[in-house]
Parts: C-alpha cells; sequence; structure tokens
C-alpha cells in the first residue's frame, strides 16, 4: 500500500509541476517550456526563462548556476519579449533551435542552413556555449558564443571570422530591467592596426592597446592570459583561465562601463577587478597632440607633446598644434625628444610598422621620411626589436605610472636644443656621482677596448690570410678586390668564403638531381654542408649574360642587407674557374612556380597572396628606404621572388642593382638590362631607373599574383593586350574581378581584391611621378585610405607575339619580351 501511495505522489507530481529537465542535451523530438531549463553538465550553468530586474517581460537566456545573484550571461530574444509565460524552445524540422510565444509566433532562430536530412542537437556546454550540432556526425553549426550579447566569458572571441564574414562583438542593456540592445559596443577595430574600441553609437569611448602591446585588451588580472588570433581564417581577442575554478566575466554595463567581476563562494555580490573608462581613458580626452596624466587624486590634467603648444590659452585639453608652424621640419636640423610611459597613439589609419629594424634605423627612416610625426622603437614579446612610426594626427595619449612606451616626438631644431640643454642641466646636478661612476668605468672600458683590438686584429689577420692563401689558387684577386669592396664584405661577420671542395662535396659534385633551377647568371643547385646547413648554390656560368660587375654587384650589396623579406647570403666561392654565391635554401623556390602552375596555384590562397604582396612591398620599402644603404633593384619579377617553408616571399638577384645617393631621386644608364614586362617605360626607352622604376615591376607583380596570369600572356578575346592592358580594359568597365585567378576557389572579400588590382594600376602608370612611393603603398594596403583613380597604365598593348607597345610623348615603340639582357637607351 506505502508503494502504492508513493507512486501515486509521483504521477501528481508530474501532472501538476513543470518538469525540469535536467540534461544539458535537447533534441529534436523535445522542447523547453518557460519554467523548464537545460543546466549543464558539471552545474556551472543553466538555459531557460527569466524577467530582468522589475521587468514583466520573459526572455531565453544563460545564466551561472553556482552563483546566488541571479546573473545572465546571454540573452536569445533580446529584442523580441514574450508577453506571458508560454514560451517554447525547440528544434524544427529544417534543424534550427526557434523560439515560439503562446501564439506560435517565431521570436528567435539559429538560423542556419543545415545540410542533408540528419536530426540536430543541442547541447548547453560548462563553458556557457549554447551549440547546434548534428546529431551523427557532431558537425557544429551554431553556437551562442558568435553572438555575444553584454558579457565576455572565457574562450569567447570578440573579433571577424574571415571564412563566415562574422563580427562578433558586445552591445550593452538598454536598462538593467531591458536586456535589448542599448547605446555601447565593445568591438575589434580592423581600421590599420587592430585594436578594441568601446563605442556609444559610433562615437569612441574607450581605446585599448592593440595587441601585442603591452596592455591587453581584456586587462587579465594573475591567473588569467589574454590572446590575440590573427591568421586566413581569423581574426580576434579572447582570454583564458589559468585556474578553470575562477568565476569571472567582462561586461559592458548599460551606462558605458567595461569592468572585470569576479565571483567567490560566499559572496552576496560581484567584485569588480578593474573597470574604464575613467579620467583619462576616456577617448581623446585631451584632444590631438596632449597627453592625459592622472595625479594622485584622480585628477587629470592636459599637457601638449614637446614641440606643440596649447590650441586655448588654457591648456592642452582642447588639443595642441605645432609650434612654429611656419618652419619647416624637413632637412632643417631636426630631431626627436623621447616621450616616456605612454599610450600609443591612435593614428593606426596613419602608421607602420617593420619588425626588421633596429632602434637606430628606426630612427632614420622617420627622420628621412618628411611626414613621420613620431616613432616608437618596441620589442613586442621577445620577437625582436622593430619600428613604429606614425604619420598622421596623434590622440588618445595617455601617460602611464611604471609601463607604457616610450615615444619619440619630431621637433624642429630650435625644440631639439631646449631639450638638449635640460637634459645637460640634469647632468650637471650629478656631476658629482657621475665623477665616481666614470673614475671606474673609464679604466675598464679601456681595457675592454685593448683587449677588442687586439682580437680584431687577429681575426683581420687571419680573413687576408684566408683570401690571399696561395692554396686557394684564386684567379683575378686583384680585380675583385680593387677598391676593397669584396674584401670589406668578406669581414661581415655572416658573410664566409667557401672553399671550391666544399661546395663539391655539398652539391655532389653539382649533380643533376640537386639543379633547382637555371637564370641569367646561371645553374642554382641545392646543397648540403657538413654541418647539417641547406644552402642553394648560384654558379657563374661562362656563358652568362652578367659577369664579373654583377657577382660582384650581388655580393657587397645583399651582405649588407639584412631584412626578414630579402634573401640571406651565406657567402660567396672564387676559385679556379668557378665563382658562385651561397644563399639560404628555399625550400618552395620562385613564386612564379606557384602562381602560373594550373596545379600548384590552388595552394595559395586568397589570404596567402595577400600576405605574399605585403612581404615584398615591405622588402622593396627597406631597399628604398630603409636600409642603410639606398637600393634600387632593378629587376623585379616572379621569378625574383623565392618562397620559404611557411611560403614567406624573400626577394633575390641583385646582380644588377643599383645604390643611389640619399637625396638623389634618379639616374641613367645607356645599358638597360633587366626584364621586358617589368620593366618601366622611362627605363625602356630613355635608361632612367629610380625607386618609381621598381613600384612598376611591383605593380606587375601584383596583378599578376591577383590574376595568375603572366604579363606578356595573350588573350583569346584582346590578343593584342597585355595583361595590363586586359586588367585596365576591365577595369574601366566595372569588371576588374573577372581577372582574379581561378583557382582562388574559397570565397575572398571581393573588395580587398578589388583594392589590390587598383594599387596594382596606380604603380603601373606611364608617368612616374603619378606612381605611388613603396611607403604609399603599403598604407594603402594596410589601410582603408580612399585611394585616386589611376590613369591609363603603359605597356597595354603588343604587336606581334611577345612584343609591347607603349605610348610615350605620342610616339610608339615596340619592345621584346627578353630576359636579362642589355641594349643601348635612347
Amino acid at each position: 500500500m506505502d508503494a502504492e501511495k508513493l507512486i501515486m505522489y509521483l504521477i501528481l507530481i508530474i501532472l501538476f509541476f513543470p518538469l525540469c529537465i535536467s540534461l544539458d542535451t535537447l533534441t529534436s523530438d523535445q522542447s523547453i517550456k518557460d519554467g523548464q531549463s537545460l543546466i549543464s553538465n558539471e552545474n556551472n550553468f543553466i538555459l531557460g526563462f527569466f524577467s530582468p530586474g522589475n521587468s514583466r517581460y520573459r526572455y531565453l537566456g544563460i545564466w551561472y548556476a553556482k552563483v546566488k545573484k541571479h546573473t545572465v550571461v546571454w540573452v536569445a530574444n533580446r529584442n523580441d519579449p514574450i508577453n506571458d509565460s508560454a514560451g517554447v524552445l525547440s528544434i524544427n524540422q529544417s534543424g534550427n533551435l526557434v523560439l515560439h510565444d503562446s501564439h506560435n509566433h517565431l521570436l528567435w532562430s539559429t538560423n542556419v542552413s543545415v545540410q542533408g536530412t540528419t536530426s540536430c542537437v543541442a547541447q548547453l556546454q560548462d563553458s556557457g556555449n549554447l551549440i547546434l550540432v548534428q546529431d551523427k556526425s557532431k558537425m557544429l553549426l551554431w553556437q551562442s558564443f558568435d553572438f555575444p550579447t553584454d558579457t565576455i566569458l572565457p574562450e569567447m572571441k570578440i573579433g571577424l571570422n574571415r571564412i563566415t564574414g562574422l563580427n562578433s562583438f558586445l552591445t550593452s542593456w538598454k536598462s538593467q530591467d531591458d536586456p535589448g540592445t542599448g547605446d555601447y559596443f565593445f568591438k575589434l577595430n580592423l581600421t590599420g592596426f587592430p585594436q578594441i574600441i568601446l563605442y556609444e553609437g559610433s562615437t569612441p569611448r574607450y581605446r585599448a592597446d592593440p595587441w601585442p602591446w603591452n596592455r591587453p585588451a581584456f586587462k587579465p588580472s594573475f591567473g588569467f592570459n589574454s590572446n590575440f588570433v590573427n591568421n586566413e581564417d581569423e581574426i580576434s581577442y579572447f582570454f583564458s583561465l589559468d585556474d578553470p575554478s575562477i568565476i569571472t566575466r567582462f561586461v559592458v554595463d548599460s551606462s558605458g562601463l567595461y569592468q572585470q567581476l569576479t565571483w567567490n563562494d560566499g559572496d552576496s555580490q560581484w567584485k569588480q577587478v578593474w573597470s574604464t573608462p575613467r579620467s583619462c581613458d576616456n577617448y581623446g580626452n585631451c584632444g590631438a597632440y596632449s597627453i592625459c596624466i592622472v595625479d594622485s587624486t584622480t585628477r587629470f590634467a592636459c599637457t601638449c607633446l614637446p614641440g606643440y603648444e596649447p590650441k586655448s590659452l588654457r591648456d592642452g585639453s582642447e588639443g595642441c598644434v605645432r609650434k612654429n608652424l611656419g618652419l619647416s621640419m624637413c632637412g632643417n636640423g631636426e630631431g626627436f625628444v623621447k616621450v616616456a610611459h605612454l599610450k600609443i597613439p591612435d593614428a593606426f589609419d596613419a602608421a607602420w610598422m617593420d619588425m626588421s629594424m633596429s632602434s637606430l634605423e628606426c630612427e632614420q627612416a622617420c627622420l628621412r621620411n618628411c611626414s613621420c610625426t613620431a616613432f616608437i622603437d618596441c620589442n613586442i614579446n621577445g620577437k625582436g626589436f622593430g619600428c613604429f612610426s606614425f604619420y598622421g594626427e596623434l590622440i588618445d595619449i595617455l601617460e602611464y605610472t611604471d609601463e607604457g612606451w616610450d615615444l619619440n616626438v619630431r621637433v624642429d631644431a630650435s625644440e631639439l636644443a631646449k631639450y638638449t640643454r635640460k637634459s645637460k642641466g640634469f647632468l650637471g646636478k650629478k656631476r658629482k656621482l657621475a665623477i665616481t661612476i666614470l673614475s671606474v668605468a673609464v679604466p675598464l672600458f679601456l681595457v675592454s677596448l685593448l683587449a677588442y683590438m687586439w682580437l680584431m686584429k687577429k681575426r683581420k689577420t687571419k680573413v687576408k690570410r684566408k683570401l690571399h692563401n696561395p692554396s686557394l689558387n684564386f684567379t683575378g684577386t686583384k680585380d675583385y678586390l680593387e677598391g676593397n669592396e669584396l674584401e670589406d664584405s668578406s669581414r661581415h661577420p655572416d658573410l664566409s668564403i667557401f672553399d671550391l671542395s666544399c661546395i663539391v662535396a655539398a652539391t655532389d659534385n653539382f649533380s643533376p638531381t640537386n639543379k633547382l633551377g637555371q637564370g641569367g647568371f646561371g645553374s642554382v643547385f641545392k646543397g648540403l654542408l657538413s654541418n647539417g646547413q641547406q644552402i642553394a648554390v648560384k654558379r657563374l656560368s661562362k656563358s652568362s649574360g652578367q659577369g664579373v660587375e654583377e657577382f660582384k654587384n650581388e655580393v657587397t650589396l645583399i651582405a649588407k642587407l639584412q631584412h626578414r623579406n630579402l634573401v640571406k647570403i651565406f657567402g660567396c666561392c672564387i676559385q679556379d674557374e668557378e665563382k658562385m654565391l651561397i644563399y639560404e635554401y628555399m625550400p618552395n623556390k620562385s613564386l612564379d612556380s606557384f602562381i602560373f602552375d594550373h596545379t600548384r596555384s590552388s595552394l595559395l590562397n586568397w589570404r596567402k597572396r595577400f600576405e605574399i604582396i605585403i612581404g615584398i612591398a615591405r622588402g622593396i620599402l627597406y631597399l628604398h628606404q630603409d636600409s642603410r644603404l639606398r637600393i634600387i633593384h632593378r629587376d623585379l619579377k616572379t621569378s625574383n621572388v623565392l618562397l620559404d617553408g611557411e611560403m614567406n616571399p624573400k626577394i633575390s638577384d641583385f646582380g644588377i642593382a643599383r645604390i643611389i645617393k640619399g637625396d638623389q631621386i634618379q639616374d641613367k644608364t645607356t645599358r638597360v638590362v633587366g626584364t621586358y614586362g617589368y620593366m618601366s617605360p622611362e627605363y625602356v626607352i630613355f635608361g632612367k631607373y629610380s625607386t618609381k622604376s621598381d613600384v612598376f615591376s611591383f605593380g606587375v607583380i601584383l596583378l599578376e599574383i591577383v590574376s595568375g596570369k603572366k604579363n606578356n600572356d595573350s588573350y583569346q578575346n584582346h590578343p593584342s593586350l597585355t595583361l595590363i592592358g586586359h586588367v585596365w580594359e576591365l577595369w574601366r568597365v566595372d569588371k576588374a574581378l573577372d581577372i582574379v585567378d581561378s583557382s582562388i576557389n574559397e570565397s575572398f572579400f571581393s573588395l580587398e581584391v578589388l583594392r589590390c588590382i587598383q594599387i596594382g594600376l596606380l604603380c603601373v602608370q606611364e608617368n612616374a611621378m603619378d606612381r605611388p612611393t613603396m611607403l604609399a603603398v603599403i598604407l594603402m594596403l594596410s589601410s582603408e585610405i580612399t585611394l585616386p583613380s589611376p590613369k591609363q597604365p603603359a605597356f597595354i598593348f603588343r604587336r606581334a607575339t611577345n612584343e609591347f607597345e607603349s605610348i610615350t610623348g605620342g610616339e610608339l615603340y615596340s619592345i621584346n619580351d627578353m630576359t636579362i639582357t642589355e641594349f643601348e637607351a635612347r
């Protein structure tokens, strides 16, 4: 009888009280009604219906299970509330999660396309992520983490999915009683360098330091990790926990405050760890060229950067303007004044970065460019020092107490002298301390210097003996050492003189199986040194069109160049009749072997092609502006762009490159050499070459990378057109995307591709003065600045097979398609 009563009680409970689904999974034959819920496996989160604050409306959401204070982290129908307690969540016949009210009106849906007839399952994970998967394959179809509301949880990403185009960001609630979309947005800004910004509508309220500089966007305390991902699939921020038992969240509240909150057992309220914006954190609090400084009472003041003065008579709160505005700061003895512990300014739509530069090179590069207003030499996460230079208005600068970066601000000669005098005055106050230190340091320095000079003398003697060793039987040694050019190069610490027997052994006596290719210089062989180092050996052919001058030119130039997008030379061999250059081995050979090969071109998706374009551009900019020597390559083409194991581009073949003086604009030669199809019209016809000649070559390379076609290819509908001409004709009728390589079979960003095509056309314009500089090219590639309209390019027609025509000054010239040749310029 007792057993019968127990069964009856259970039946009554089931009939008259709402059933709580304690499982974490919802199948296609189940539903969740108001009063029912899903609970994650370890009881971390609950999915169900709730009413916020004093609201009478009902919403479907996710909240913490172990937190006493009811805290919602995600809302489904935030802008479509339910008027009663009759809401139902289910999985419809198409496999989507759907939310209906009592009138069967659809209020919310996952709205994904489900392939096939496989049923779907929804699951609430212990991370707080609600996922929708296909039942059998377990393929993820949708997840709530991709559609956050006002809260970031651990492992939830903010940013852009480049595959789907989905941009995930936070939006505040309207109020504590209304989870509808509020006025504040916390999102990743992709204009220029990526940085997270808190907006009120479209107005910035707070800007986090861009990754990966010093102060991360999520400002995690001990036990947290802030992460940044930037690859071909996505660009995003997220944070993770060292201790998963910690309960923490980041939230944008309805008042516009972005804060980190934590919960501990026994607490009745969330504890605020950090929040922003406060005083100086407010975006642009002090205007342009002004620093926001907080004192001990949390009040702030605005002070101008060195060389600037307030717009108003009071202070820099309305921004600052440069002193001596009419005085030019270009080649008039200007310099830089360092300001320490600053937040990096917001000038990222007009900023440029190179992680291969030293501090001195960074300063010199900025000084050479009259548009450069400031620079930062930085060490990012132990990856080495680099250069960060600014070319636009500097805004949102604030002073940190014990961290931040040193901003080097460009000032005129008089301002520089003033700061130099201040520095000297400070040294005068510390004279006694300096004398004490110097009295100890100077003797130690002298001893060290003498020891260093002795070692260097011994090393030079060793190198000379090696160079002049009769057993090596060099031919023409006197010619090669004329002017000490090669001798100086051989003293370079990273350049070695190889013995012929060493190279013979490394290449298995120049075995045909080790031959990598053939160029104007001669054959190139793969080799393996005794220490395991793989090398590429470029062997000068006796019948080569290039000779002693090109050989010496390449050794003396490339030994002095160091950049991640330039091929590295290990040394050379000059013995018997042999003249060889030894380079780092590039396993993926040259760029043309990919983009012009129908099989291998599919290995280069658009994201990788774009990265290659950027890498080539940075390498050329280094040659033109940022290296110790100002160099014009003169033979830029896809076959001279090599690819390393990670498909990073490296410019090679400097045999016909030329050094020009820092203030020199162009030079002229009667010996025109290069590769037709890549050479600019002013160089081909008149022998004039400049940095704009390399820009023309880069433009051709860019168009070839986008199209997968050679410039000298013919086209079925327009056999008289070159690639340049074909692109130009399509551009004029708004069909430029027709040129895109058909092997790029994944979805690509059409705006980005069109932008690259437009930049390519700007680079191949007929008049050299119309072409952009390489610095401008990089800014155009890496930002959303408005581009000028290109004018008609050069070499758009061909007369016959492999002949190009260029209209210049009313005359028509025909140029044969030849590689590494020479002729007399007009």
